[in-house]
């Protein structure tokens, strides 16, 4: 079997180590039934542009145990009554434990439905006056700027043949009063270039929520039809339509971002690769916009040999890819350890579903933020790679926290934003 990514061609069973390696154990998936409420504060919500998923409620946990996930989840779903399908998140770090569970109650709609209307809330009463925002960077831009600098250092001194890190930084917000999850998520879901998210998550205190809106598609699986849809390589939008598309030009014939998005599709591609009979991605680059955001995308289509390999078995076989860690991705992983100084948790992890046929779909969890009562935590990525300047990759953190600081209507100071005058 051959593999076409243009002028490039891999064959099945022969990886190209040199641009990828063995991935760390993924994540154990923890029975989470003690710390998750039977009956979660909000439900989970995946919505993008060919479905809106709602799932409510929780029948059980996928427990841990010595078999892989992919296992574990199709004994779980083999009987009993529900939903015949799993719903949660995977987190970043090998060693965290994924949240996994059967919900009680589904509902999937085409296209992307009205929010509001698949989960109303009753509504509490509120003050009339602004909420009021503490933002406290951590990392401080400058500590970030500096950990970028460092690792340019240790990528150019690097034994291990590294060649891209991915770093990221956090926002703590505080708010003098809770947080809706509800209204934040409906906000974000106004941009129908993404897919709109919320996952409940395990707490032993206050509700906790992860809500976000990603553009990035990990894997999505229908019978032995297998697609990704990676990106890498990015650049604030601009107000104005000249300088917009400046900045998207600008994007497309940048060395440094194409360069850096090769990584993350020639990755891809070498994991896929044994377990497809075609695959196949162009050889260029893409432009992919947000509201906020230009992104070099590249989509990747094959066809699996085998369908019981299931959506979450090849989620946990790509995550995580160069988009979120860097390669060679071990490497990567440790000096992400050492450098960001902060537990990343879900974010960078991947939210989905997957039935017990194992279709399902994996969407990388960026541009979120997990929630819990009055507090948020907001992360934000840059991938490094040679010729980085940590200046700017500074500055396209800031541009990729626009989507939800601007959902919560502040900026990355807490002040509020100011509408913009017809």
């Amino acid at each position: 079997m051959t593999v076409s990514h243009g002028a490039m061609r891999w064959r099945a069973g022969a990886a190209r180590t040199d641009s990828f390696e063995a991935a760390p154990a993924p994540g154990r998936v923890a029975d989470a039934a003690p710390s998750l409420s039977p009956a979660p504060a909000m439900p989970f919500v995946l919505a993008s542009t060919g479905e809106t998923l709602v799932a409510r409620g929780w029948l059980e946990s996928v427990a841990e145990g010595l078999e892989p996930p992919g296992a574990r989840v199709r004994r779980l779903l083999a009987g009993g009554e529900g939903p015949r399908l799993v719903v949660g998140a995977l987190p970043f770090a090998a060693q965290v434990p994924a949240h996994l569970y059967r919900p009680a109650e589904l509902s999937r709609r085409p296209g992307r439905s009205d929010l509001a209307s698949s989960f109303p809330l009753p509504r509490r009463a509120e003050s009339a006056r602004p909420a009021r925002w503490q933002v406290t960077p951590e990392p401080t831009l400058a500590a970030y700027e500096a950990a970028v600098a460092a690792a340019l250092v240790r990528m150019a001194q690097s034994q291990e043949g590294l060649r891209k890190i991915v770093l990221s930084r956090s926002l703590k917000i505080l708010a003098d009063r809770p947080i809706d999850a509800a209204a934040l998520l409906r906000a974000l879901a106004r941009d129908v270039s993404v897919a709109a998210f919320c996952v409940p998550l395990p707490s032993a205190g206050a509700p906790r929520v992860l809500v976000g809106a990603t553009p990035e598609l990990l894997v999505s699986k229908r019978g032995r039809d297998v697609t990704s849809h990676p990106l890498a390589g990015s650049s604030r939008r601009a107000r104005a339509a000249a300088a917009d598309r400046a900045a998207a030009q600008a994007l497309l014939g940048s060395e440094k971002d194409r360069r850096e998005h090769r990584e993350v599709v020639e990755a891809i591609l070498d994991q896929l690769a044994p377990h497809c009979t075609d695959l196949a991605a162009p050889g260029e680059p893409e432009l992919t916009s947000t509201a906020s955001m230009w992104h070099l995308g590249t989509p990747i289509a094959g066809r699996l040999r085998d369908d019981t390999l299931s959506a979450l078995d090849l989620a946990l076989l790509l995550h995580p890819t160069p988009a979120v860690c860097g390669t060679p991705r071990a490497a990567a992983a440790r000096a992400i350890a050492e450098l960001e100084g902060y537990e990343r948790g879900f974010y960078a992890g991947a939210v989905g579903w997957c039935e017990a046929s194992g279709d399902g779909d994996w969407h990388v969890a960026i541009r979120c933020a997990e929630l819990s009562g009055c507090e948020a935590r907001l992360s934000a990525g840059a991938g490094i790679v040679a010729g980085s300047d940590p200046a700017a990759e500074g500055e396209e953190t800031s541009a990729k926290f626009a989507a939800l600081l601007t959902a919560l209507g502040i900026d990355e100071k807490g002040a509020p934003l100011m509408e913009e005058r017809a």
